[in-house]
């Protein structure tokens, strides 16, 4: 009687079968990891400019300057403020949130098509040649008399 040694052909055949299956399953899940890690850093800048905002807030607050129109120094520098909120410029949000100065590599400002007047936007400094920025980024819209400032993300594809 002879033994075998290795597999037979049907063998391999059933394990190459299921390895296929295997890596249908869990491709997709691993080959989206970018999109997941850059709508990661829109929430997380988002919660940096709430944060940020919600903090100006209370120092207006306590300097009774959260009406129509309002300022107090911060870091050496004079926050325009609406509301008691920051106003929605490049150069009030970079005196409040850290990353968001104009010398940044990580995010840069613009105006979105959809946006309204007394808002800003923030996307990735670093674009791909198919401009992600009208695709993926923050807005933050500054107070109004009946509302408070908002920041929304407007997720990456």
């Amino acid at each position: 009687m002879k033994h075998q040694k290795g597999f037979t052909l049907i063998e391999l055949v059933v394990v190459i079968v299921i390895l296929g299956i295997l890596a249908v399953t869990a491709a997709p899940k691993f080959m989206n990891l970018q999109t997941d890690a850059r709508n990661a850093s829109l929430e997380g800048l988002k919660g940096a400019i709430q944060g940020a905002a919600g903090i100006t807030y209370g120092k207006a607050a306590v300097k009774g300057q959260e009406g129509e129109d309002g300022s107090i120094s911060e870091a050496g520098s004079t926050v325009t403020l609406k509301y008691g909120y920051p106003i929605a410029t490049s150069a009030s949000l970079s005196l409040i949130v850290n990353g968001l100065h104009s010398g940044n590599k990580e995010w840069k400002a613009f105006e979105p098509a959809s946006a309204a007047d007394d808002s800003i936007s923030y996307t990735f400094a670093n674009q791909k040649a198919d401009n992600t920025q009208t695709k993926c980024y923050v807005t933050y819209a500054q107070a109004t008399s009946t509302a408070a400032a908002t920041v929304t993300v407007t997720k990456c594809d």
